[in-house]
């Protein structure tokens, strides 16, 4: 997701300033990003893509994928964990962008940076799907689509028209329960109660089997988001105590939460596959996310990096059913191990066209209306508590 670190401004409960060359000023490359972090972007999305080219058992290939890439198959195993490293990387990144921030702008900044290429891509796979029709994607109803339109076909019992789109749901829940503490404005203290209440309820949702709650509350995904708050307040403050104890809870919590995970991937894999890379990968994520919290990245440079935290998110939602259709279609007419790479980076090529000329263009016409929009409505506001 994009976002910028805002100046920093005094607020009455923060700590005190890191010391003079802990970390450079701001710590972030061109444009205000953090090249490491948008890199890490970069490793989640590919993670995911390889999981679902590789892994997956999806028909798209005409035997099991572990028997055509009897080696990178199981690399290729774990690569459903990309999603959670997303999640991990959500926390970090809303919470520094929301920084000074109004429940509005980040509503505008949320729709904007979402929406444009989601559209795309919801239309753009349904129209692939329909035109290269075969057993491996089954072609959406028109009227599936136009629920699909809205990112809410989750709670509506709507089919997908991509099965990924399923964590873009649970990305809406973590910003409509993170826009509370936005209500008051985002500071250290009322961040660090947020990710406390936040915590404790969920158990209590987990614990008490209340499924309104759970929907809510997410037991089995917030640690992750929770996490990445938590180390975007070690990187903008310095870490501590309290910030270290939330975050190994929510390492320890997650790494046993993930062993359903894990059971679902295998599933959707056919097979089973060891189950100890899946806790040695998560505690890796948390540990690029430490090294990035303390400033031991400041090093890491590099234009490139900026436009590869910018392709994930196409690349994230037009990479499946496409990928599989063009697989199904291509595949006896190029070497596998041709085949796969070029489709990757054809992937790769066709994540910058939609971002460079669909949602760059359409997120600035829909954050132009909006936020004259919202700017109505405040004076609207005014001019009703003034009489």
């Amino acid at each position: 997701m994009h976002s910028t670190l805002p100046v920093q401004q005094e607020h009455p409960d923060r700590r005190p300033p890191p010391a003079p060359g802990t970390r450079p000023a701001g710590g972030c490359g061109q444009g205000g990003r953090l090249p490491a972090l948008d890199g890490l972007r970069l490793c989640a999305a590919l993670m995911v893509v390889t999981y679902h080219y590789v892994a997956f058992d999806s028909g798209a290939w005409p035997r099991p994928a572990r028997t055509i890439f009897p080696v990178a198959h199981l690399p290729a195993a774990y690569g459903w964990l990309g999603v959670q490293l997303f999640f991990l990387i959500s926390g970090f990144v809303i919470c520094m962008s929301c920084w000074d921030k109004s429940v509005g702008d980040f509503a505008v900044s949320r729709v904007t940076r979402l929406y444009p290429a989601y559209w795309f891509a919801v239309l753009a796979v349904t129209l692939v799907v329909s035109l290269w029709r075969s057993p491996v994607n089954a072609v959406p109803s028109l009227r599936n689509v136009a629920v699909n339109l809205t990112m809410l076909q989750d709670p509506l019992g709507v089919e997908p028209v991509d099965g990924v789109y399923w964590t873009l749901w649970i990305e809406l829940r973590f910003y409509l329960l993170f826009a509370l503490v936005l209500h008051k404005g985002l500071t250290y203290r009322r961040a660090v109660g947020f990710c406390a209440v936040w915590a404790f309820a969920a158990v209590v949702a987990k614990a008490s089997g209340d499924r309104a709650l759970a929907l809510v509350l997410m037991p089995h995904d917030c640690w992750y988001f929770i996490a990445g708050i938590a180390f975007y307040l070690m990187y903008r403050f310095r870490p501590d105590p309290v910030l270290w104890l939330i975050v190994a809870g929510c390492l320890l919590i997650a790494q046993h939460d993930l062993l359903g995970a894990h059971a679902r991937a295998e599933g959707y894999m056919g097979h089973h596959v060891p189950r100890w890379p899946t806790t040695l990968l998560l505690t890796l994520f948390f540990l690029a996310l430490a090294a990035i919290a303390l400033g031991w990245t400041h090093r890491v440079r590099g234009r490139w990096l900026s436009t590869a935290g910018v392709l994930t998110y196409p690349l994230y939602l037009i990479h499946e059913r496409i990928g599989w259709a063009v697989i199904h279609r291509a595949d006896g007419h190029l070497p596998r191990y041709v085949l796969l790479p070029a489709l990757v980076a054809a992937m790769l090529l066709v994540a910058w066209l939609v971002h460079r000329h669909v949602e760059r263009p359409l997120a600035r016409l829909l954050s132009r209306g909006l936020q004259r929009a919202t700017a109505q409505a405040r004076t609207a506001d005014r001019e009703v508590r003034t009489g």
